[in-house]
């Protein structure tokens, strides 16, 4: 194909037809056809049953100033969900932006950093939606923060802020924890945090 100024210049390709699969004539056919009226008749029954709930797993990687490792290399320490459930349990009732006043229930963000002998200054925290936002380490002990994996009782899910969501005592403080820059700080679907 030449281009010229000014003008396009088209290819011209030859049509084909898409053919299918062969079909061999087969005196049994019906049996097969058969066969898959119970098969369909599950495609309309299924719907009306109650699926069974989706529960998230959770999960955490804690990386960069940290004292203690789990993993081969020495550079990050995962926390399993029974780690993280066997964290000593705090709540937090408080509004978001996002909720109405709930309880939040979860691990201290400063035992998760006890737990791994972190000695940094700032929490830089990733998310499964790739969303990063740094902390200051002092935020922990002003404020008691936790990373909630409950709300009201029931698990965080992935598309209700879960896994795992960083909650603040923002009714507590309503003239340091509001506005835009307080905002920024409730982190939801976390994953992963760097301690620098």
């Amino acid at each position: 194909m030449r281009a010229t100024a000014g003008k396009k210049t088209h290819n011209k390709t030859h049509k084909t037809t898409r053919k299918g699969p062969k079909v061999q004539n087969n005196k049994y056919g019906w049996l097969r056809a058969l066969a898959l009226v119970p098969v369909l008749a599950l495609a309309f029954v299924a719907p009306d049953a109650p699926a069974a709930p989706m529960t998230t797993t959770l999960e955490l990687d804690v990386k960069g100033k940290i004292a203690k490792t789990s993993d081969p290399d020495h550079s990050v320490f995962h926390f399993s969900e029974a780690q993280i459930l066997a964290l000593p349990t705090h709540t937090i009732t408080t509004s978001t932006t996002w909720t109405a006043k709930s309880t939040f229930t979860g691990p201290l963000l400063a035992d998760i950093l006890k737990t791994v002998g972190a000695y940094g200054d700032e929490i830089e925290i990733h998310t499964l939606d790739d969303y990063t936002y740094t902390v200051p380490v002092s935020d922990t002990s002003r404020y008691g923060v936790i990373v909630a994996y409950s709300m009201n009782g029931k698990r965080l899910q992935v598309s209700d802020f879960g896994p795992l969501f960083l909650i603040y005592p923002r009714d507590q403080f309503p003239g340091e924890l509001a506005g835009g820059a307080a905002d920024a700080k409730f982190v939801w679907q976390i994953k992963a945090l760097i301690v620098k």
